[in-house]
């Protein structure tokens, strides 16, 4: 697994997942599926049968050992090299903020602000509540449970990256209490939250109130998170 930085710390994370997990092939599959890359175009890159793919991910196949893992890993990261490279830079930036894929999606900072109604428009977000400002200069997208069970405030403020003047795209959510309250430990706040997963008349009673209390402008979104996620990759 050769390279340096951002693909080389994924590239043994990926293969670290996979060594260790109870389930191997799952974890292949999540990792494969996860750059959008099919059994299919994955054998091809590496010379072998699609069944092959197949059968480890469903366990028929005795669980591969580091020597395949590595040919796996290398695959799936020359597939994304060839096309543009996406997903290595998308996992690169959150862990080289110190975070767990499962908890951070994607974390990033872009060259210029840009207008919060651009980001609402690409994402399909409702704006609830009317923030102090009206561009934003970067995003980070998380699982709200892993992020509120497992992260301490300071790792919470760490979800900012470079600035406040962000929005923070929080996913896995039913009615927005849990993020409404965990905002109010945090100071500051960011410049715009996200809920993602719900329509506006699912959202919790208080959390236009909160996020008017606290400045901070909020909308919500229901469009698929894959959908969200390459969205958010074009913008610059």
């Amino acid at each position: 697994m050769g390279g340096r930085g951002p693909k080389r710390q994924l590239a043994e994370k990926i293969a670290g997942e996979i060594t260790l997990s109870d389930d191997p092939g799952a974890t292949l599959r999540k990792w494969r599926t996860d750059f959008d890359i099919s059994q299919t175009d994955l054998a091809m890159e590496l010379d072998i049968s699609s069944s092959v793919i197949s059968d480890y991910e469903s366990g028929r196949r005795e669980s591969p050992g580091i020597g395949v893992v590595r040919r796996l890993v290398d695959g799936l990261l020359s597939i994304d090299e060839r096309r543009g490279g996406d997903r290595i830079r998308q996992y690169g930036r959150v862990l080289s903020a110190g975070f767990d894929s499962d908890v951070v999606y994607d974390l990033r900072e872009y060259a210029t602000s840009i207008p919060l109604a651009q980001l609402y428009d690409d994402v399909g977000a409702t704006e609830i509540a009317a923030g102090s400002t009206d561009r934003i200069s970067g995003h980070t997208v998380i699982d709200s449970i892993e992020a509120i069970t497992r992260l301490s405030s300071e790792e919470f403020f760490r979800l900012y990256g470079q600035s406040t003047n962000r929005v923070l795209v929080f996913t896995n959510v039913t009615r927005g209490e849990g993020v409404g309250i965990a905002l109010r430990v945090v100071n500051p706040t960011p410049n715009a939250v996200i809920l993602h997963g719900l329509e506006e008349d699912e959202l919790w009673d208080h959390a236009e109130e909160l996020a008017r209390i606290d400045g901070y402008a909020l909308a919500v979104t229901s469009a698929p998170l894959d959908d969200i996620l390459e969205k958010l990759m074009t913008l610059e």
